[in-house]
């Protein structure tokens, strides 16, 4: 089976489940509440169904336009757009005979759900499979960084010690940080041995956006050829794959960053490359083309098979604590870099479907897709409450807004801003999904 189809059904199979459990989020408390629900759908049924059944009240269906899913409730101004309905009198089986108190409960249980789902998932995962870390004696030559970070006065070959004063296990976890958390602080043991605390500045984490820098912290990697780029100046040099680069510019080098930083420091110029072939040395002259590039690719193997990775088992109480803090980190994560969609280049990094499927693996693995199952249930939860009407978070403004008022939007008022909701919707559907297309096509 292909790496696409496996992500499309790992994907098909994750959405379908996290919706139904959203809806049953809504169905129960309405059930509880003696409010009727008319219809429970996964997926929509625009003109057709793929199937339905009717039980007692209630029809329950599958359509065939996979963009989500609903429960119709009685009495409520939602997607059906049931003006015919709301045109009668009031009901006490409708949800708007209700009290604010049910009603607000109605419509918060989808996003309820969704966040219980994530921790539970996160819970079971720490339970039954443990965690994976890396330490620093797992890296044993430290982490390389890019220019923005040494500025702050970090340097290749440094350990992360402690975050904001506390000590700091899992250290690949550093650029996550760096980009979403509040990190003030960082206490680093540099490759001679200092030990040195760094201040970080406040708009650390807005730089590595706008320069693209994801991982500013990466493990450091021994040079080690990988190919060598047809008709570019390290081929037309001489340069071969099977060569151990010694020198570049006359200073020893070691790792890849020391090689990077001695290429950019002599752009443009000839550089003297010493390499070792067949026990020998050798003396290359490469001038880079006018990019600056010298046309090589180094091999990743090398410092994969260098990283390592520290097991931790937990306990049952420590699975559910540690669950519960990872689930609200995602959460809190998720939410912090949200800010960044309403910036030009954030809004180009929106994504759909396809987005979505690529945190899939390519291979079937169960752990990996409860992983990326809970993190799109909370990513779900979250987008659900923004306060856009069609959303559940446009109904609890409304509620939130009669329940401090006094008073209720009018059926009229509700008619419109649930159109306007669900155009915002398809438009920001649209655009999601084009971008997917757009980085398909072009990147």
């Amino acid at each position: 089976m292909s790496p696409f189809a496996v992500k499309a059904i790992q994907l098909l199979l994750s959405l379908s489940l996290l919706i139904v459990l959203h809806e049953l989020g809504h169905f129960i408390p309405a059930k509880l509440f003696k409010t009727r629900v008319e219809k429970f759908y996964l997926f929509f049924d625009v003109k057709f169904s793929l199937f339905k059944k009717k039980i007692g009240e209630t029809v329950y269906g599958i359509g065939w336009l996979p963009l989500g899913g609903y429960v119709k409730i009685s009495g409520m101004i939602d997607e059906s757009m049931d003006k015919e309905q709301m045109a009668q009198p009031p009901q006490p089986w409708e949800f708007r005979s209700k009290p604010t108190w049910q009603r607000l409960i109605i419509m918060l249980g989808g996003v309820t759900v969704n966040i219980i789902v994530g921790f539970v998932i996160y819970m079971s995962l720490l339970y039954f499979n443990g965690s994976s870390i890396t330490t620093n004696e797992d890296i044993p030559q430290g982490f390389a960084v890019t220019e923005q970070f040494e500025e702050y006065g970090f340097r290749n070959g440094d350990h992360i010690l402690k975050v904001n004063g506390e000590p700091f296990e899992d250290v690949m976890k550093i650029n996550k940080y760096m980009f979403l958390r509040d990190v003030s602080s960082v206490e680093v043991k540099h490759a001679d041995g200092t030990i040195e605390t760094i201040s970080v500045p406040d708009d650390a984490g807005t730089k590595m956006f706008q320069n693209d820098t994801h991982f500013p912290f990466l493990p450091r990697q021994k040079i080690v050829l990988d190919s060598i780029w047809d008709g570019y100046p390290a081929q037309n040099a001489g340069l071969l794959t099977s060569d151990k680069i010694i020198s570049l510019n006359g200073q020893d080098i070691v790792y890849h960053d020391e090689f990077e930083r001695l290429a950019e420091a002599n752009k443009g110029n000839e550089n003297i490359l010493v390499v070792e072939r067949a026990n020998k040395l050798d003396t290359l002259r490469v001038i880079p083309n006018d990019k600056g590039t010298f046309g090589v690719t180094f091999s990743r193997k090398e410092v994969i098979s260098q990283v390592g990775q520290t097991k931790v088992e937990y306990t049952l109480g420590e699975s559910i604590v540690g669950g519960f803090g990872y689930g609200y980190n995602t959460l809190k994560d998720y939410a912090s870099q949200f800010k960044y969609v309403f910036t030009k280049k954030g809004a180009t990094k929106v994504g759909g479907f396809g987005a979505i499927g690529n945190l899939f693996p390519e291979a079937w693995d169960w752990v990996r897709f409860w992983e990326t199952t809970a993190l799109i249930s909370i990513i779900l939860a979250f987008m659900n409450i923004l306060p856009i009407p069609a959303l559940d978070g446009g109904h609890v403004m409304f509620l939130l807004y009669e329940m401090i008022s006094g008073r209720k939007p009018n059926d009229k008022f509700m008619e419109y801003a649930q159109m306007v909701g669900f155009f915002i919707l398809i438009a920001l559907v649209l655009f999601a999904n084009g971008n997917d297309i757009y980085r398909w096509l072009f990147e």
